[in-house]
């Protein structure tokens, strides 16, 4: 099993830079989007896609992360990463106009930052276990460190530098993935061995192949010798939680959510301008939102651990989202800065909770040796509304001449993502009640407990720790 220790901890580290140099400082583009607007002299909608495009392109291409660090290596998926990233950014300092920065701070800085970000996290899933919540609340904090830290530094670069002289920075600034990638050794675990014995009984491969493929795992970097069926079979073999009823449910949630979490990062500092808040000060409400932000990270973490809270990991997640939800539902009667201070205590405290949660949910649901795919295909469905609603956002900002419809849309968006996720839990509680009560008739519900293949099936929710604890000792578990 994992170790939940040692190196783990340098790849903890590793992850926490990488959240810095991919989700801190797609946040702080949102800095750049007053000097963007006033130099290019277009409207928000229009200015708006630089920031979707990005946050898009990081989501969409996850899929191709996953795929790198899976066939080749994670250090390489991540160098290559932290080279396009940089690049990127190097290159949209010398922009001329808006598609430039479309191109090269979109498109090109996204795909670098896709291909760092699935990949290092699904590797603290591997290093951990028992304490899977806090390795991720540690390592998804550099989220909100790095937008801490980062946008004030980045509001007085744009002042000494002007925006092109702060890119620049950035630019080399982002190089650091190319260290993390560096950190991340790879483990074998029990689970991806466990795929390569059942693969080895197909008829389609040859047996010289054989004693050579008993020495790698199902998806080794080194895929020359397979043939065509042999690959087929590994993708499949990679991505069959998508027919999971839970992972389904899960996917329909992450596309409410993500819509609804998406333009309050580009548009909180121009509403806080708007509203007669000083440069300076909306700064300052994007470092608070990144302070507290860790604080969810880590707290979340720590407390989802618990023997108590572990069985309710699920409910924490939606809860978390549903706040953030209500939080955007009040945002518009907030119309100083002393009230727009407890909005991003409130909002970065719950958007840090269930960012952490979202790798531990999917763990939950599909386990650990289909974590970097699945993590890969949850923050692909991210992509489309990342694209979408910040110019959705600036569209309505535009048409009615105030943020009010803007976010009271996306406070709904995240509240119906939360619902949806409770509406399924409880159908399938009432589900696996009714289930219950039939085997109970049967007299078979001694022979389910203690059978522990069969446990872990009918209790996808339980981690295999629960599983040995619910065989070694039914009594105990019926009584409660």
């Amino acid at each position: 099993g994992p170790p939940d220790g040692g190196w783990g901890w340098m790849i903890v580290a590793g992850c926490f830079l990488v959240t810095i140099c991919t989700r801190a400082v797609t946040r702080c583009i949102s800095i750049f989007f007053v000097e963007f607007q006033a130099y290019f002299g277009q409207d928000y909608a229009r200015t708006a896609w630089i920031h979707s495009i990005v946050d898009c392109a990081t989501m969409l291409c996850a899929p191709l992360g996953s795929l790198i660090s899976n066939h080749v290596s994670c250090q390489v998926g991540i160098m290559l990463g932290g080279l396009l990233a940089s690049a990127g950014l190097i290159l949209s300092s010398f922009a001329t106009s808006l598609e430039h920065l479309y191109l090269s701070l979109g498109v090109l800085t996204g795909l670098g930052f896709a291909l760092c970000y699935s990949p290092a996290i699904a590797m603290v899933g591997k290093y951990f276990n028992k304490r899977k919540a806090l390795a991720y609340g540690i390592a998804m904090s550099g989220s909100g460190i790095g937008t801490f830290i980062l946008a004030p530094v980045v509001q007085l670069l744009i002042e000494q530098f002007s925006w092109r002289g702060a890119l620049l920075i950035l630019g080399g600034f982002v190089l650091n993935l190319c260290v993390c990638g560096a950190l991340m050794r790879p483990i074998a675990l029990k689970e991806d061995r466990k795929t390569a014995p059942e693969f080895l009984e197909q008829d389609y491969v040859p047996k010289a192949q054989k004693r050579d493929l008993k020495r790698m795992s199902v998806c080794s970097p080194l895929i020359k010798a397979w043939s065509h069926e042999c690959l087929c079979y590994c993708s499949w073999k990679e991505y069959d939680f998508l027919l999971m009823p839970g992972f389904m449910v899960l996917a329909v949630s992450v596309l409410f959510m993500a819509y609804g979490c998406s333009p309050l990062f580009v548009y909180l500092v121009p509403y806080a301008l708007s509203v007669g808040v000083s440069h300076h000060q909306a700064a300052f409400l994007m470092s608070i939102l990144g302070v507290i932000d860790i604080i969810g990270n880590i707290t979340f973490g720590w407390l989802t651990d618990r023997r108590c809270l572990k069985k309710h990991r699920r409910f924490c997640y939606l809860f978390a989202v549903g706040m953030d939800g209500l939080c955007c539902l009040f945002l518009p009667i907030l119309q100083n800065f002393p009230l727009l201070v407890p909005f991003s205590f409130t909002f970065g405290y719950f958007d840090g909770a269930y960012v952490t949660l979202i790798p531990v949910v999917t763990a939950d649901v599909v386990g650990t040796s289909s974590l970097s795919s699945a993590l890969g295909v949850v923050y692909f469905l991210h992509a489309i509304p990342y694209l979408v609603s910040p110019p959705v956002a600036g569209w309505l900002v535009d048409t009615t001449g105030s943020y009010t419809a803007s976010f009271l849309l996306c406070g709904f968006s995240m509240i119906f993502s939360s619902m949806l996720l409770c509406f399924a839990r409880l159908a399938k509680k009432i589900k696996r009640t009714h289930l219950w009560s039939l085997t109970s008739d049967t007299g078979t519900k001694q022979h389910i407990w203690t059978n522990g293949a069969i446990a872990y099936s009918v209790t996808a929710e339980l981690d295999q720790k629960d599983v040995e604890f619910l065989a070694a000792d039914t009594n105990s578990y019926s009584h409660r």
